[in-house]
């Protein structure tokens, strides 16, 4: 037997490739699925599976995509009710590929349809010796229960019951290969390394060391992070089957004049993926930011809508690339182009553009102790908890887009994160919003702390 991870930063997930002698199963994959089909060539094995442990709520699955090109088989959860053609598995589903023996486990919670394979090496002996729990389980945590309105409850007492009947009942030699790691908005407080075992956790994940039953609902239920907006659209996208890729436009390159009135319609929105100093130097008014360097994905699928065309600004062809294959990883499947020559051809075109002023760590002390200018922190509660400066009013920024009646349109407001990556996306909806006089605070809380401010 063997098996490789696959990790994507930013939405910090994890899929995996089992091989028996020549052929192979694929769980929970990503929807760019070229790295299973180069991998398994260069194993000399055939995709003959393709295992989802769920619906997963953070992307959109590579499921359909790799069945199309591969001819294999897609194994999903029964009580999913997946639209798409597939072999549905529950507690009393067992299948073999050559060696390795694959039993289903029923282990919803996290959602209300997951399992986890438990798979045994018969070619050295039965016992079970790797689960794939998908978001059932994770190092150092176990999945949020709490993404189904009205749910929470419900769903924290299920996976309790879950954890303990089912899996925990497994040999503490068992490997445990989540479907997410540290990064990802699936848990509150997932570890650093991507794989464990069942008796580390037993002893070190704090959700498993709770006893009580009532007191592991309660830990789940009270102050988990925010969900991204996507989180709502992503289930179902893969419930029903996500478009084929090969279907999807393809972007073209457009000059000023085609950009601009292509960017005026109604159905159409400006992103710029470029460095955040960049766009806050200058770019297309109205324009949404979103540092393809930061979690672009997960900050896309949080703040844009679903429902128009996307154009990219990029700083070349290869980024604008890249974004599309991030964008598509959260259900954003409307990118139709990008500026040909970006920002700089924008502007030989004589086109108008807006900016937004960087400011410096010294810079922003000393506008907060001029006084008269509002500071925004839109990190998330819990970083906001840790540390900010003095009198920063905490507005995560994806909340911009209604919060915005908070603020006072005719003082300065000042926006801040860990970095300034964020900030440039807050600043970019605080513009949209009519805000004028906003700045970002380049290099955001660390930098202030850097310049020796507390």
């Amino acid at each position: 037997m063997f098996i490789q991870q696959f990790f994507i930063p930013g939405i910090a997930h994890s899929s995996y490739l089992i091989g028996a002698g020549s052929t192979c199963a694929i769980v929970d994959p990503a929807r760019d699925v070229g790295r299973y089909l180069n991998a398994a060539r260069d194993l000399n094995l055939t995709i003959t599976h393709v295992l989802e442990t769920h619906l997963h709520a953070d992307f959109v699955s590579g499921h359909m995509d790799l069945a199309d090109i591969t001819g294999a088989g897609i194994y999903a959860p029964e009580s999913g009710n997946c639209e798409f053609e597939h072999v549905p598995v529950s507690d009393s589903t067992r299948f073999e590929i050559e060696d390795i023996l694959f039993e289903v486990r029923d282990t919803p919670g996290h959602t209300p349809d997951g399992v986890t394979y438990v798979i045994s090496d018969r070619s050295r002996g039965d016992d079970p010796v790797a689960i794939f729990p998908g978001d059932t389980l994770f190092v150092g945590d176990v999945g949020r229960p709490d993404l189904f309105p009205g749910r929470a409850r419900e769903l924290a007492g299920i996976l309790y019951d879950n954890l303990h009947a089912k899996i925990l009942t497994l040999p503490d030699s068992c490997m445990v290969f989540p479907s997410h790691g540290a990064g990802s908005l699936c848990g509150r407080a997932m570890g650093a390394m991507r794989f464990s075992t069942l008796g580390y956790e037993r002893k070190y994940n704090q959700a498993l060391t709770i006893a009580d039953r009532e007191e592991f609902i309660r830990s789940l239920t009270e102050d988990m992070p925010p969900a991204p907006d996507h989180f709502s659209r992503c289930s179902e996208i893969n419930r029903r089957g996500p478009p084929l890729t090969r279907t999807l436009p393809e972007i073209h390159p457009m000059s000023p004049e085609e950009f601009r009135v292509r960017a005026e319609q109604d159905d159409t929105i400006v992103l710029t993926v470029g460095d955040y100093t960049a766009f806050g130097g200058q770019h297309i008014p109205r324009s949404y930011h979103i540092d393809i360097a930061s979690n672009f994905s997960t900050f896309a699928g949080w703040t844009l809508p679903p429902d128009r065309d996307i154009l990219l600004v990029a700083d070349n062809p290869a980024q604008c690339r890249d974004a599309v294959t991030m964008l598509r990883r959260v259900g954003l499947d409307r990118t139709v182009g990008y500026l040909e020559g970006g920002t700089h051809a924008w502007v030989m075109a004589g086109c108008a553009t807006d900016y937004v002023p960087l400011i410096s760590p010294v810079q922003t002390r000393a506008m907060i102790e001029g006084g008269a200018v509002q500071v925004i922190d839109v990190r998330s509660p819990a970083e906001y908890l840790e540390g900010h400066v003095k009198g920063a009013i905490n507005i995560p920024a994806p909340d911009l887009r209604t919060r915005f009646t908070d603020l006072n349109p005719d003082q300065p407001i000042i926006v801040m994160c860990r970095t300034g990556h964020r900030s440039s996306l807050a600043c970019s909806l605080l513009k949209q919003k009519g805000f004028t006089r906003v700045y970002n605070a380049a290099g955001g809380i660390t930098g202030h702390r850097a310049a020796g401010y507390t």
